[in-house]
């Protein structure tokens, strides 16, 4: 048998190629890692995330008795430069199919987002049929949200009503309970109305974050007491108020801060319609960034400025403090 000694060299030399090519990669990848450090330019540092700002549509009508239009609400959030619109339900023109997704529709053409939908309902009610109609209500309400692309509804606890709302009430926030009842009557019908509402947001996927709005809320033991038995629900939420607070806020602020789901902040250019109130911002935000809030801030401009330079100018505020 004949050998093919010119084929036999030619395959040695081949072999010992790729036996050096590949020990020479081997080293250079340890050489590499070895200097690194002085190789290497170190990697560019992240910015800063910015926080998403919304809109309410209150902050443009303060349930005056012309409604201000949803849509010219949309147009200037984006002219503005806002992340996103909170819709008020009272002031929606009307809840038809079309007119929703009129909304839907102009937010996304304008690149704005609907975090949103703020309801009014109370479950402060002896009578459970009339606490049973907060709730379908409620549902209902969910069911709009899901029509209009919304992922989150803000709740209320309720109130007595037994107290005449004036500067005084906004003070202390105090409010006796109707006789033959107590708050923690009130606290349980609360628990239970929105454990029925949550079966139901917990099916669409919308968020009910419970708010601190006056009534049984402002004390902020007592809206603790609800919000935490019902928290397992992967529905539940809380919406933080920064104005809606009895006394000093920042401890309060401080306390719900790391529940928050979104957050609405208030401002009060040219006097406050209900109350005045001059918040550190600086201060909140710092807060918000201890809580590790992530969240949307939702504007409500709620000073009797007329919004047109207002809230451009509680944007500029926020964008300041909050980015």
């Amino acid at each position: 048998m004949s050998v093919d000694l010119k084929s036999d060299k030619e395959g040695e030399s081949r072999r010992t190629w790729l036996k050096t090519a590949a020990l020479a990669g081997i080293a250079a990848v340890a050489g590499k890692s070895v200097d690194a450090h002085t190789a290497e330019p170190a990697p560019a540092k992240m910015p800063a995330r910015r926080i998403p700002i919304a809109v309410s549509t209150y902050s443009y009508w303060h349930f005056g008795k012309e409604k201000y239009p949803v849509e010219k609400v949309i147009e200037d959030a984006a002219k503005l430069g806002f992340d996103g619109v909170e819709i008020l339900h009272r002031q929606m023109e009307n809840e038809t199919v079309p007119y929703m997704n009129k909304l839907k529709r102009l937010a996304f053409d304008n690149g704005l987002s609907l975090p949103l939908l703020s309801i009014h309902q109370s479950f402060v009610q002896p009578k459970a049929e009339d606490r049973k109609k907060d709730v379908e209500h409620t549902i209902k309400c969910i069911n709009m949200a899901v029509q209009m692309g919304i992922p989150a509804i803000r709740m209320n606890t309720g109130s007595w009503r037994t107290a005449k709302r004036d500067a005084n009430y906004y003070k202390d926030g105090k409010e006796p309970p109707i006789e033959g009842y107590t708050d923690q009557d009130a606290i349980k019908w609360c628990i239970d109305s929105m454990g029925e509402c949550l079966v139901a947001a917990e099916k669409a996927g919308v968020v009910l974050a419970i708010e601190n709005h006056w009534g049984l809320s402002s004390n902020i033991d007592y809206l603790l007491e609800i919000y935490k038995p019902l928290a397992s629900s992967p529905a539940m939420g809380m919406n933080v108020d920064t104005g809606n607070f009895v006394g000093d806020p920042y401890p309060q602020f401080e306390r719900l801060a790391p529940y928050a789901t979104i957050v609405q902040a208030k401002t009060y250019y040219g006097g406050g319609h209900y109350y005045d109130l001059d918040l550190d911002y600086k201060r909140i935000a710092g807060i918000l960034r201890k809580a590790n809030f992530k969240g949307y801030i939702s504007l409500e401009m709620e000073g009797k400025e007329d919004a047109a330079t207002a809230v451009p100018k509680s944007l500029q505020l926020f964008r300041e403090v909050f980015s």
